[in-house]
């Protein structure tokens, strides 16, 4: 009976030992990454930004100046160490059409899309894998059921049902970050239905269900933490397409609505003044195209270093 239990014990220390080895061999993957690394150092920054963006901002984003300041509407950058002149106030991107700091709004959009996209990506998140693990699992007339709703709502071009859901609902963020995630489902139950459908027909989930593991505790403690890897990867990528799609919607008026400080309704504002106010478009663009680069990069690097091909490879390595 004790040689039973030292055994049982050995092989619940070689189990960890297992799994606490391959997360190092995975982190060490991610670490010789360079897109993964310029990713995850962009998105550091731009959380750092987000959290203190209180501190960062010297104004506050909806504050309109006039009276506060002798400026003027879309007046052009001021920075006194590049030459502007002191008697001027300092404004480093600029002044908006409504007589407001461009740049503390730029950094108050910052927080305002990164709760975009992780709010939206993880609601996409939960229903999806729920979604996947259920058609993938159980099969059969279930998935034929969820699979071909998930059809119907992949058959239609993302952001045009987006656009068509937020028109429905009304204008306003809340209603925006529910159709982003909305339409967002069917490729996060797709991928994890793959996984599902790869993982359950390993020797391991046999060998639990020999020994009377009931079908719930196989599918959430042996199927889908081995189908979480792709997941992590597609929710990496998500989260910028999400940032991107809400701030198309907002831009077109359907997302966030004035005063709020969002970079697409920022650019919506002031689209007509790219030729006369350039700042204005210039910088919350490049906001938009930061961020979802940084996003772009760190899931490339993640598809990479938690590719099934590279299992193979040595611990040791």
């Amino acid at each position: 009976m004790k040689y039973k239990k030292d055994n049982r014990a050995d092989n619940k220390k070689e189990k960890d030992y297992r799994s606490n080895s391959l997360w190092r061999l995975t982190l060490r993957r991610i670490f010789r990454q360079r897109n993964a690394m310029i990713g995850l150092i962009i998105i550091s920054i731009l959380m750092l930004v987000a959290i203190f963006a209180p501190l960062i901002a010297p104004f506050d984003p909806e504050e309109v100046l006039i009276g506060v300041e002798d400026i003027k509407r879309r007046e052009a950058p001021c920075i006194h160490l590049l030459g502007c002149s002191e008697d001027k106030p300092q404004h480093i991107l600029g002044i908006d059409g409504n007589v407001r700091d461009e740049f503390s709004r730029v950094i108050y959009g910052t927080r305002l899309s990164l709760l975009i996209g992780f709010s939206t990506v993880g609601f996409a998140i939960i229903i999806g894998v729920a979604i996947g693990a259920l058609s993938g699992y159980y099969g059969g007339w279930m998935d034929n059921i969820l699979m071909r709703f998930m059809d119907v709502l992949m058959a239609f071009p993302s952001l045009l049902l987006a656009i068509t859901i937020v028109s429905v609902l009304g204008p306003g963020i809340e209603n925006a970050l529910l159709a982003i995630a909305i339409v967002s489902i069917p490729i996060y139950a797709r991928v994890v239905r793959a996984s599902v459908l790869s993982v359950k027909e390993q020797t391991f989930v046999s060998a639990s269900k020999a020994l009377g593991a009931s079908n719930l505790h196989v599918l959430f403690y042996r199927v889908l933490p081995n189908a979480i890897p792709p997941l992590i990867v597609q929710g990496t990528l998500g989260i910028g397409t999400a940032i991107l799609d809400a701030a198309a919607l907002s831009f077109i008026g359907l997302g966030a609505q004035p005063p709020t400080p969002e970079w697409g309704t920022m650019l919506g504002s002031e689209r007509n003044q790219l030729f006369t106010a350039p700042h204005l478009v210039f910088f919350p663009g490049i906001a938009i195209m930061i961020t979802v680069l940084a996003f772009n990069l760190l899931g490339d690097g993640l598809r990479d270093a938690i590719d099934p091909r590279l299992t193979h490879q040595s611990i040791e390595e």
